[in-house]
């Protein structure tokens, strides 16, 4: 259902513009056409109480959930996964894939393009497979090779430019091209999965590079006498940093320190949620390979290569992200909630250049999300319709 009037008011409202407290928005159709604090203009037409009002939030690197897994490449069973996602609050998220064969990923870009074209995805992200052998995480490392121009520029083509962002390596072989043709492309190259030393990942930015992947995760760490490509991520003000703040994948210690160092608009919080997420314990796959889920961490499965073990995605969503956020934070509690909006909405919106999401400001998308005042979701809107639950 379309929400039935124009104002919403909530005891607690986080807008672009607008002290955080008791605040209202006006809505029109599917947009945003004013916000305001304190008591709105005239009477309330749903009064949403003492609830917390966000953004929808915005996941810029997701597998899949509820039993489904994009790399699998249907377009009906990702619908699930979307479903999923959008009932935590995540009302923009792009499909993440992981390293595969070239026809495979072709095939694959080209049956979620349809949900793209339709609106249900913000586009495709290709993780791989042009990342290090040595930090391949949860990948296929058979699946791992350098990147093909003519591959490359066959996947940026399809589904009418269904991608909207590639993690590759920079140090393989063509990395730095591979750059600049993702670039060229109108996507967003990404950095992660990768040995580089801190001046090649310095290269990489200077060639287009605008992403951190799951920083720390799958790449070299800090060392006193060659940084590596965490530190050139985190202090190029050009680069958004993602961080998996499930408190699993990074401490949250770290990732306090993170968005102090790099400030609220260049860190965004990102589930990597593979099939698992809003599942039992059990076996499930990502790609090609076996994932044992335990008291819900995701690690690959014994006789993966010798890798058993390794950490394969997560079985979070961005609300969890979010609470997690606002609970660490060691600053006022109104100044959490904007930091939380900004790492699970503002920031990865705009890092993924989408103009109409992300913030609850006029001419926005109305995206909205209402949780309650223990920061658990009660009702999504997505694009002024309530969302079923």
């Amino acid at each position: 259902m379309t929400i039935p009037a124009s104002i919403v008011t909530a005891g607690t409202l986080v807008a672009d513009g607008v002290p955080v407290g008791a605040g209202w928005v006006e809505i029109e159709g599917d947009r945003i056409v004013a916000t305001g604090a304190g008591a709105p203009p005239r009477p309330a037409d749903v009064d949403l109480g003492d609830a917390v009002l966000v953004p929808g939030f915005v996941d810029m690197h997701v597998h899949g959930g509820a039993g489904a897994a994009f790399p699998d490449g249907d377009a009906e069973t990702a619908l699930r996964a979307v479903g999923f996602h959008r009932a935590h609050g995540t009302t923009t998220m792009v499909a993440s894939l992981v390293a595969a064969g070239p026809d495979d990923l072709l095939k694959t870009v080209d049956a979620l393009a349809e949900l793209v074209a339709d609106g249900e995805l913000a586009g495709v992200h290709l993780e791989g497979p042009w990342l290090a052998e040595g930090r391949c995480g949860a990948h296929d490392p058979r699946q791992l090779r350098d990147p093909d121009p003519g591959e490359l520029d066959r996947l940026l083509r399809a589904g009418d430019g269904a991608v909207r962002m590639v993690t590759l390596a920079p140090e393989r072989e063509g990395g730095l091209d591979a750059v600049r043709r993702v670039v060229d492309a109108g996507a967003v190259a990404a950095l992660g999965h990768t040995d580089a030393s801190y001046a090649l990942t310095r290269e990489a930015i200077d060639a287009g590079a605008r992403v951190g992947t799951h920083l720390f995760n799958a790449m070299a760490p800090v060392h006193h006498r060659e940084p590596g490509p965490a530190v050139a991520l985190l202090e190029d003000d050009r680069v958004t940093v993602e961080l998996v703040t499930d408190g699993l994948h990074v401490h949250p210690a770290l990732w306090e320190h993170v968005v102090r160092s790099a400030g609220t608009g260049r860190v965004a919080a990102v589930t990597d949620a593979m099939a698992a997420a809003g599942m039992p314990d059990g076996e499930y796959h990502l790609g090609a390979m076996r994932v044992t889920v335990a008291e819900g961490v995701a690690r690959l499965a014994a006789g993966s290569d010798g890798r058993a073990g390794a950490i394969a995605g997560s079985t979070a969503t961005t609300d969890v992200l979010f609470a997690k956020v606002v609970r660490h934070a060691a600053v006022p509690h109104e100044e959490a909630l904007r930091r939380a909006v900004a790492l699970t909405a503002t920031s990865p919106a705009r890092a993924l250049g989408l103009a109409d999401v992300g913030v609850i400001a006029p001419g926005r998308r109305a995206d909205l999300v209402v949780l309650d005042t223990g920061l658990k979701v009660r009702e999504v809107y997505r694009a002024g319709r309530l969302l079923p639950r």
